[in-house]
C-alpha cells in the first residue's frame, strides 16, 4: 500500500497443558513456552510496530511467591526489547545454576516469566501517543488471586463513552476513558461480583476461607462473566484475558470482524490473530487449526479443560475484507489465493483501458503487498494471450515453424519498474522540502518502459492518494509511457473505519474528495449542508435509529465517474502521460474473498449500529472543520 495506514493489533496466547519438566525432557528446553511465544509474536510482527507486551501466570504458586509477570515496550523494535529484558533476567538467575535437575515447581520459583499461561500482544496504535501506558497487556491487580485480571486485544469499540458512563453508574472511577481500560474494568467488575457471590455461597456450604479460595477457581463461570461484561459492546474485537489463578479466555465479536484462530493438542492450546503463525511455530497442518466462531469465547480453565462457548449471539458474518487485501501476512494459503484472484478479476478493465494493446503494455506493481495480486493479474493476461494465439492457430491452414513461433510468442511484458528506495525523514519541516523528500521515496528502473508503451501498475489499495500524486506518478512519468494505468486490487475506500484501523477522517479519503468535486461540478454543493443537518439532528439518537447519511451523496455518481474524477485529481500539470485509475468492484471483492464480506470501507454497510454513528460524526467533523476523533 503506497499510502501507509495503521492497521489493527495482534494477539497470541499460549497455554501449556503439561508440567514444565515435560517440555524440558521432550524438547530440550525448560523455556519451551517462552520460546514459542517469542516466535508467535515475531511471526505476526506485521501487526505491531508501536509496541509489544507479554504477561505470564504461574500455576499453584505458594503465598508470597510471585505468580504474575508482565513486561511491555514501546521501543522501535518492541519484540526484541521485551525478550531481551526477559532473557537478561533469566540469564542473571541461570548463571551458575543448571536447570537440568530442577523440578517444574523449582523452575517457576527460580525463574521470572516462566509459567504455564502466557499472553502476548502487538500494538499498532490508532489514536493517541505511542507511550508505554498505551501498550497491552493491561493489568488489574488485587490481593485475591482470582480478582487479578490481565487483558490484551485487537479491537476498537464505537461506544466507549456509553460504556464509561455505565461503569461510573456502577460506582467505579475509571482512570481513563479508553476502550481498553473500559473493557478491562467491565470484565473486572463482573469478575469481582462473581468471586464475591461464590465466596458467600462456599461459606454457607461450610468451606473455610483457604479452602474456599481453591474452590472458587474450579467453580468460576468465565462464560457468564463475559456475557454480562460484553452485553453492550459495539465494535470489532478479539479480547484475550488471564485470571490470576490460571483461567484464560479469548472472546471474539459477534460479526467476526477481527480474526482469531486456535490449535489444541494434549500439550498446548494456542491462539493467534493469524493462522500461519500457528502453522509455522508449531509445525501443524492448516486443517488442524480452527477459527474461533463469531460471538464465541475459547475458555481454558486452570484444570486444562478447554471449551468453545457461545457468549453473544452471532450476527451476519462480516469478517474484515481488508485482512485479505492487505493487513494479514500473505503466507496464509487462502489469503494467497484470494489476493491472486483479486488481481485476476481486474484484467478485463485493464484490457479495456489499454484498448487491447497488450503487446505495448508493461505490467508491474507497487511493492510489497501488491505482489501477490500482480501474480494473479499476469497469469490472467498470459491465459488471455494464449487463448488469442490458439484461436489464431486454428484459423491457419498451413503453419510454418516461423509462423507458429510468431503466433505463440506474445506474452505479457513484466518489469520491476518501481522500487521503494528510502523512508521519509521528518527532520525537515519546511513543506516544500518535505514534498521533495516524499517525491523520492520511490525510484524507478530506467529503460524498462518505452515511449509508446502503456504502463500498468497495481497497488493493493488506494486510500488517500497522497503518495501516488506526490511521488509515484511523477517518477513513473519520467519513464515516458504514453499512458499510466494505476490499478487498485481493492474497491474505492469511501468510508471511515472504526473497528481497529486508523481511517477515521472522511476528508483524508481520495474517493470522498472526488465525490465532493463531482458535487461542485454539478452545482450540488447545497446537499452538503442538508446531510450535515440530518447527521447533526440524529447523532444523539439511539444507535439503532441512526442511518448512514453520507451514502446518498455517493449514490448520485457511478463508480466509473468517481474513478475518472480521481484520475483527474491525481494527474498534476507536470505529468505528461495520460492517467487512468481502475478500482476493483465490490462484486469481484466478494467473489475473491467469499468468507470475508465485511465491506463497510467501500459500501458504508457497517456490521454494527455504532458504525453508522461514527460515519455521521466523521461527516460532522469534516463539515465543521474539526480534526477530532469520530468516536
Amino acid at each position: 500500500m503506497s499510502d501507509a495506514i495503521k492497521h489493527e493489533c495482534g494477539i497470541a496466547l499460549v497455554r501449556l497443558l503439561k508440567p514444565l519438566n515435560y517440555y524440558k525432557e521432550k524438547y530440550g528446553s525448560s523455556f519451551y513456552g517462552l520460546q514459542k511465544m517469542y516466535l508467535m509474536l515475531e511471526k505476526q510482527h506485521n501487526r505491531g510496530q508501536d509496541g509489544a507486551g507479554f504477561a505470564s501466570i504461574k500455576l499453584d504458586m505458594e503465598p508470597g511467591e510471585r505468580f504474575m509477570s508482565r513486561v511491555r515496550s514501546s521501543d522501535p523494535q518492541p519484540i526484541k526489547d521485551i525478550f531481551n529484558t526477559i532473557n537478561k533476567r533469566i540469564n542473571n538467575v541461570e548463571e551458575g545454576l543448571p536447570t537440568k535437575h530442577l523440578s517444574s515447581k523449582a523452575l517457576k520459583s527460580t525463574f521470572p516469566y516462566v509459567g504455564e499461561v502466557m499472553l502476548g500482544h502487538l500494538r499498532y496504535g490508532t489514536f493517541g501517543k505511542n507511550t508505554i501506558e498505551s501498550v497491552h497487556p493491561f493489568l488489574r491487580q488485587n490481593n485475591w488471586m482470582h480478582r487479578n485480571l490481565i487483558v490484551a486485544g485487537n479491537f476498537n469499540l464505537t461506544n466507549v463513552n456509553e460504556l464509561f458512563e455505565n461503569l461510573v453508574a456502577l460506582g467505579q472511577h475509571p482512570k481513563e476513558k479508553a476502550d481498553t481500560v473500559t473493557v478491562m474494568e467491565k470484565i473486572g467488575h463482573f469478575l469481582d461480583d462473581s468471586v464475591a457471590k461464590l465466596y458467600k455461597k462456599l461459606k454457607s456450604e461450610g468451606f473455610d476461607k483457604q479452602a474456599a479460595s481453591s474452590e472458587i477457581a474450579k467453580r468460576l463461570n468465565i462464560a457468564k462473566i463475559l456475557r454480562k461484561a460484553s452485553k453492550n459492546w459495539d465494535g470489532g474485537y478479539v479480547i484475550g484475558g488471564l485470571l490470576g489463578h490460571g483461567d484464560s479466555f479469548v472472546l471474539r465479536d459477534p460479526a467476526g470482524i477481527r480474526p482469531a484462530f486456535f490449535y489444541r493438542d494434549d500439550e498446548v492450546v494456542v491462539v493467534a490473530s493469524e493462522r500461519p503463525a500457528i502453522q509455522t511455530v508449531f509445525d501443524v497442518p492448516m486443517t488442524a487449526i480452527r477459527e474461533i466462531n463469531p460471538g464465541d469465547a475459547l475458555i481454558i480453565k486452570k484444570s486444562g479443560e478447554v471449551s468453545n462457548v457461545g457468549i453473544n449471539a452471532p450476527t451476519s458474518r462480516l469478517a474484515c475484507s481488508f485482512e485479505r487485501i492487505y493487513f494479514s501476512r500473505g503466507n496464509d494459503a487462502d489469503i494467497y489465493n484470494e489476493r491472486k484472484a483479486l488481481g485476476r478479476l481486474l484484467f478485463p478493465k485493464i484490457h479495456d483501458s489499454v484498448n487491447g494493446e497488450l503487446k505495448n503494455t508493461v505490467f508491474s506493481y507497487i511493492p510489497n503487498t501488491a505482489e501477490t495480486s500482480f501474480y494473479g493479474l499476469v497469469q490472467r493476461a498470459q491465459d488471455f494471450m494464449l487463448e488469442q494465439s490458439e484461436a489464431a492457430i486454428l484459423k491457419e491452414d498451413k503453419l510454418s515453424p516461423d509462423r507458429l513461433k510468431a503466433l505463440l510468442s506474445p506474452r505479457p511484458r513484466i518489469e520491476k519498474v518501481i522500487l521503494k528506495d528510502v523512508k521519509l525523514r521528518t527532520f525537515i519541516t519546511e513543506d516544500s522540502s518535505r514534498d521533495d523528500l516524499v517525491a523520492h521515496v520511490y525510484d524507478i528502473t530506467y529503460g524498462s518502459v518505452n515511449k509508446d508503451d502503456n504502463l500498468v501498475i497495481i497497488d493493493d489499495s488506494i486510500v488517500r492518494g497522497t503518495t501516488l500524486q506526490k511521488s509515484i506518478l511523477k517518477i513513473l512519468d519520467r519513464l515516458g509511457p504514453k499512458k499510466i494505468v494505476v490499478v487498485s486490487s481493492a474497491p474505492q475506500i469511501r468510508y471511515p473505519d472504526c473497528y481497529g484501523i486508523d481511517m477515521v477522517r472522511l476528508e483524508d479519503l481520495i474517493a470522498f474528495r472526488a465525490m465532493l468535486a463531482l458535487l461542485e461540478k454539478n452545482n450540488k454543493n447545497a446537499q452538503l449542508k442538508m446531510v450535515y443537518e440530518k447527521a447533526k439532528a440524529t447523532i444523539n439518537h439511539k444507535t439503532i435509529d441512526i442511518q448512514n447519511h453520507v451514502k446518498p451523496l455517493y449514490d448520485q455518481f457511478s463508480d466509473v465517474e468517481i474513478s475518472e474524477q480521481i484520475s483527474v485529481m491525481l494527474r498534476t500539470k507536470d505529468i505528461n502521460a495520460e492517467v487512468d485509475v481502475i478500482f476493483q468492484s465490490v462484486a469481484n471483492l466478494h467473489e475473491a474473498c467469499p468468507k470475508n464480506k465485511g465491506d463497510w470501507y467501500f459500501t458504508g454497510n457497517y456490521p454494527t449500529d455504532g458504525g453508522n454513528k461514527v460515519v455521521n460524526q466523521a461527516y460532522i467533523n469534516f463539515y465543521e472543520g474539526k480534526k477530532g476523533r469520530a468516536y
